[in-house]
């Protein structure tokens, strides 16, 4: 792939996650507001539209707070280090089929190195540390509590969620996500081969990414706004947007590890139907449709089961979703010694 095209992917990726994130928080109220038989947003442009945007200016029009107890360049740098890394696990993710223009063969995909999804879960734990710097040096007890809960949250669902990994990887031979998502072409999807490793990584993506039933760091009821609980204006627009992110990267990865990614059934009429152009657009759009589900999902968990008691989730992690994951590596193993 040379510079331009290089350029202009990333660019489009970078547009791509940043609308999803923005218009993320604008489905969760209305998603929220269908469950509990409200309107939700509709002042902000036609429907609520702009109200993410007016949500924008907000945040950007806010006084800027910074405690003076507090660690300054610490309390800084939390924040860009949770948004950098949110930002930077999309680029090993195949957003579709090869494009062709002008003879030319396009992939959709930033990068494709032999290691992607260790890739992607370096840098989802990394994304933690910027929960644990902002905490500390806030100063605050209620954020430092919030802090030690997301480190330790992270811990104990990480294990849980690379072993699950690790019997797709025993299945697919691969490490590559493009030839992951390539394996599962048409309705070859891993879900049917691995369904006990994909809902062990659904509920360990719910703890990666601090959603309810999960968000101890955050907990309002117990620690006023858990890790960000000192910050104001775009620093605390950083951490929920990184939050968004996340859960957009989780449900693309989620996506394409399981479910196939661009594949669908029938893919190889259809683009013979269209051609090649249009038939890549659709394979982009139906992976997007999957990732959106996902969105939804999270949104409706969100507002339907209630929040975990701390033990509660330590007990999930360790006696429950490990040894889980421990057992589909055998069941795995098994499988695929038995069958040629």
């Amino acid at each position: 792939m040379t510079l331009l095209p290089t350029i202009i992917l990333m660019l489009a990726i970078f547009a791509l996650t940043m609308l999803v994130a923005l218009y993320s928080t604008y489905a969760e109220r209305k998603v929220a507001a269908f469950l509990q038989d409200r309107l939700g947003p509709n002042r902000a442009g036609p429907g609520g539209l702009l109200q993410p945007l007016a949500d924008g200016i907000k945040m950007i029009m806010k006084e800027e707070l910074i405690p003076v107890s507090s660690n300054r360049f610490l309390f800084v740098l939390g924040p860009a280090v949770a948004m950098i890394c949110a930002l930077m696990a999309g680029v090993v993710i195949p957003w579709g089929p090869d494009l062709n223009l002008g003879g030319h063969s396009y992939r959709l995909q930033l990068a494709d190195p032999d290691f992607g999804i260790l890739y992607v879960f370096a840098v989802v734990s990394i994304g933690v540390y910027g929960i644990m710097i902002g905490g500390w040096a806030s100063n605050n007890k209620f954020s430092l509590m919030g802090a030690l809960r997301a480190s330790s949250q992270v811990i104990s669902y990480e294990l849980s969620m690379g072993l699950s990994i690790i019997a797709l990887v025993m299945v697919a031979g691969t490490l590559s996500m493009r030839e992951i998502v390539a394996q599962q072409h048409g309705f070859n999807w891993y879900i049917w081969y691995q369904p006990l490793g994909f809902l062990i990584f659904l509920v360990t993506a719910f703890a990666e990414t601090n959603r309810t039933p999960f968000d101890l760091p955050e907990c309002e009821t117990e620690l006023i706004g858990g890790f960000h609980t000192e910050y104001s204006s775009m620093k605390l627009g950083f951490y929920l947007f990184a939050e968004y992110i996340n859960m957009f990267i989780s449900s693309a990865v989620m996506a394409a590890l399981y479910f196939g990614g661009y594949n669908y059934p029938g893919m190889d009429a259809v683009q013979a139907w269209v051609g090649p152009i249009l038939g890549s657009l659709i394979g982009f759009l139906v992976y997007f449709l999957k990732i959106a589900l996902f969105i939804f999902f999270f949104m409706w968990v969100r507002w339907t089961v209630p929040r975990f008691r701390y033990d509660q989730l330590m007990k999930l992690g360790w006696k429950g979703l490990l040894p889980l994951s421990l057992l589909n590596i055998f069941i795995t193993a098994v499988i695929l010694k038995l069958v040629p």
